[in-house]
């Protein structure tokens, strides 16, 4: 598939604000993100089968992104009625999720014959992660890992892809990505 301004059309037809594919090249991944998910600040460190320390050695994460050519990167703005309206935030992450997910029908019928989509924090295919019940995966073929959790720097990417990575004022904008090779 060449023509790439028809899959970016798809995906914002999806819901996505924008969307634009880079070569994989053009990311910046830093191993230091790592850091951050260890201080939890998420809750989901160590409580989600797609996030650290489950979800593998970082620099083998790394290895494999980069092992892909293509990035269609997309993103979600969501409005809020302040700065501090932690609801419209849920409420945007919530679209995010629904978003990936409906993204991963369309990517699933796409003639990649390697593909690797990538989301927006923790998975949230499932309302509580079975990691926290102590079992396996209940959705392995739709659990999503986030951006971060493979090291990837989310405001390089941005920049990359020609998009904002803050859309404004009483906004919140989530990203996610398919890696892929043609």
């Amino acid at each position: 598939m060449s023509n790439y301004d028809s899959l970016c059309r798809q995906v914002c037809g999806l819901g996505a604000y924008k969307a634009a594919v880079i070569g994989v090249d053009q990311v910046v991944f830093d191993p230091g993100f790592r850091t951050l998910c260890e201080q939890n600040s998420c809750g989901n460190y160590g409580q989600c089968w797609m996030c650290p320390p489950d979800a593998g050695d970082i620099h083998q994460l790394i290895e494999q992104a980069r092992s892909y050519e293509k990035i269609l990167v997309y993103q979600l703005v969501g409005q809020l009625e302040d700065s501090y309206d932690f609801e419209g935030m849920m409420e945007a992450a919530r679209r995010h999720g629904e978003l990936s997910l409906a993204l991963s029908k369309l990517f699933a019928g796409l003639p990649f014959p390697r593909k690797l989509q990538l989301g927006a924090g923790g998975c949230h295919v499932c309302e509580t992660c079975a990691k926290r019940t102590g079992e396996p995966c209940r959705h392995p073929d739709l659990a999503l890992p986030s951006l971060e959790t493979y090291g990837v720097d989310v405001s390089a990417l941005a920049a990359a892809s020609g998009m904002k990575y803050i859309n404004g004022q009483n906004t919140v904008t989530y990203f996610g990505a398919l890696l892929f090779c043609e």
